[in-house]
């Protein structure tokens, strides 16, 4: 797995993630990892149980390693498992303990936190379209508490992808390759 640059989009809902990861898989000729929850709770007809915060914590990390050896230097990251943490803190109190030992084990190279700027669109996979700067500030803590090395992205359309490919440029000028 050495020598691939792991690039996370994170952020709240409806924020672009998806859109932007495929956007920069394009624009970086690699490939990207999808949210694996998205695919998990559309086939889901209750609530997500604890049980199945576990389940797609472990399915995103399998997602992500089956698709490592497809990269072409950098794995773009459409969220993390951190989104479980903040999930199961939201809805069960606190996390899984499988979550928490590994956040600071599993790493990722660079985050690119996405602003909430854009407009809330529907999702039936959505849940929060009040609590967008709640969980911006969430995910503002959650990355602190890792130290981990990010950068908020804001703006509407061409701006905001510019925005993610000039941060990704700046830091692999720094990151060898």
């Amino acid at each position: 797995m050495s020598g691939i640059i792991k690039i996370a989009i994170v952020g709240p809902e409806s924020t672009g993630k998806s859109t932007m990861s495929a956007y920069l898989a394009n624009h970086y000729h690699t490939v990207w990892v999808p949210e694996y929850a998205r695919e998990y709770c559309d086939a889901l007809t209750e609530p997500p149980t604890w049980q199945d915060e576990i389940n797609m914590f472990h399915g995103q990390i399998a997602l992500e390693n089956s698709l490592i050896p497809q990269a072409n230097k950098i794995l773009i990251c459409d969220t993390t498992f951190i989104t479980v943490k903040i999930w199961s803190d939201q809805m069960f109190g606190k996390a899984p303990q499988v979550v928490i030992d590994e956040l600071s084990q599993h790493h990722y190279d660079y985050y690119l936190l996405l602003n909430i700027d854009l407009p809330w669109e529907d999702d039936p996979l959505r849940d929060f379209p009040n609590m967008r700067e709640h969980f911006m500030q969430v995910w503002h803590k959650e990355l602190q508490a890792l130290n981990a090395p990010y950068i908020v992205i804001s703006g509407i359309g061409d701006e905001r992808y510019q925005s993610a490919v000039k941060a990704i440029d700046n830091f692999l000028k720094d990151h060898t390759i």
